[in-house]
């Protein structure tokens, strides 16, 4: 099975369609007048898509078992066709597609099962997914190439040359994923003046998006929140409180970063950890879809 444990639980929806015909129209006559020998075909073929929605898992080789939080199952005849639209909703790490069609796949079986013994031309047409919704799938192919970036990394080792830089260069490396372009990389040593000044000196600059790695720990040297958070306007809690409860989900100590995040004036700044870790699940956490908050900073809707 894919591994999903890098992934974050969000609203994923799913809506699938199958078509049953049958090859007249005394047949659709007997299901609108519930006059099938089996029995109601459209609430049984129902129960039967929930069953199959809920069982993909089972069947299906790759399919993660997950919650499933909602599911409708509904009907529209047109002519001599019987239109099924399936409709799944969970929150999970990942979609709900395969689920929304295996669900109008059993309806469909359950009703050929049923209208078989009246008419031996019924058919199945087709079977396929209208819709789906959810995970960051809605944003690869978003890119922010108008954002002036800048990772510096605060570290005394790697500033004294006894350690060599893995956390900014992965910075680095995903943000070009989503087009952004690292004007500056720097490394200081872990003194609160020096982080401070450079921040100054880079928000002066018009960097948009400013990301300091390391100091966020609680050794002694670890003060890049301290030199940070006087210099933040307006906090955005939240960021590094998703960022934390991502990282603890994935190993013990998460909960001990201290990281901050908010505008210093028109600059967003992160405060991420030292560790090359950290900082991809700093990363997984919270984007691309942090980038979003440009735009709404702007007066843009959500």
């Amino acid at each position: 099975m894919v591994n999903i444990t890098k992934k974050s639980n969000t609203l994923r929806v799913a809506i699938a369609t199958a078509t049953v015909k049958v090859s007249k129209q005394e047949t659709i006559d007997a299901i609108e007048q519930r006059k099938i020998p089996k029995g109601d075909v459209f609430e049984f073929a129902r129960a039967a898509g929930l069953f199959g929605v809920k069982k993909t898992s089972d069947v299906i080789p790759d399919c993660h078992p997950l919650p499933i939080e909602y599911t409708a199952i509904t009907y529209q005849i047109v002519g001599l066709t019987i239109v099924i639209n399936v409709e799944v909703h969970t929150i999970y790490k990942t979609g709900v597609e395969v689920e929304a069609m295996h669900g109008a796949s059993v309806t469909a079986l359950t009703m050929y099962d049923m209208l078989k013994p009246i008419d031996k031309g019924v058919e199945i047409e087709n079977i396929r997914l209208l819709k789906k919704s959810g995970g960051k799938s809605d944003l690869k192919n978003d890119k922010f190439p108008e954002i002036k970036a800048a990772v510096v990394v605060c570290s005394d080792s790697v500033y004294e040359n006894k350690a060599h830089d893995t956390s900014g260069k992965t910075i680095i490396s995903r943000l070009e994923q989503w087009g952004i372009n690292t004007a500056k990389y720097e490394i200081v040593p872990d003194e609160v003046d020096t982080i401070r000044n450079k921040a100054i000196e880079l928000n002066k600059a018009s960097f948009q998006l400013l990301i300091f790695t390391g100091g966020t720990g609680l050794s002694p040297r670890d003060v890049t929140p301290e030199a940070i958070t006087p210099l933040i306007d307006r906090k955005i809690e939240g960021l590094m409180e998703t960022a934390r409860r991502y990282g603890q989900e994935r190993m013990p100590y998460a909960m001990l970063s201290r990281g901050v995040a908010g505008f210093i004036g028109e600059t967003l700044v992160f405060t991420f950890p030292g560790s090359k870790g950290g900082v991809e699940e700093s990363l997984d956490a919270l984007f691309p879809q942090v980038l979003h908050l440009f735009k709404v900073v702007k007066g843009e809707r959500h």
